[in-house]
């Protein structure tokens, strides 16, 4: 049973859409094992965003992921990583499944309201990017 790391990025804070994605990650069968509000500074933001470094989406993603405060969470349940996915849909909410967080509530690629890791070893690292082993519910 892997845990992953969703955030609401600043978008979904701004729009007072946290309560909603708590929700569904809940009425989803997943757990919150971890939960922060967090504002990221630059030098954050492009080292969490380092494996984008170059790319034209770079430079706006730090500068939107630091417009604003974030919650960071760490989601648990089986198939934890690949539900979460389900969950948030494709990266362009236009794209995306219907009764998916993206489609239902993102404006654009950009503001997609929410992140999720792609893979356990994405996982590990992303929760102890903001994580400390102590904050993190035990697996049940």
């Amino acid at each position: 049973m892997a845990n992953t790391l969703g955030i609401v990025k600043p978008d979904g804070v701004r729009r007072k859409l946290v309560g909603t994605v708590l929700s569904r990650i809940e009425r989803a069968g997943l757990i919150i094992r971890g939960l922060k509000t967090l504002r990221l500074s630059r030098q954050q933001a492009e080292k969490f965003y380092a494996v984008h470094e170059g790319k034209p989406f770079y430079k706006p993603l730090v500068e939107f992921m630091t417009s604003g405060p974030i919650v960071v969470m760490v989601i648990g349940g089986h198939g934890s990583i690949e539900h979460w996915r389900e969950l948030m849909g494709a990266t362009d909410p236009a794209k995306a499944k219907y009764n998916t967080i993206r489609r239902e509530h993102a404006t654009s690629i950009e503001k997609n309201v929410v992140h999720g890791s792609d893979s356990p070893a994405t996982a590990k690292s992303e929760i102890a990017f903001f994580f400390d082993e102590d904050e993190i519910l035990p697996k049940e």
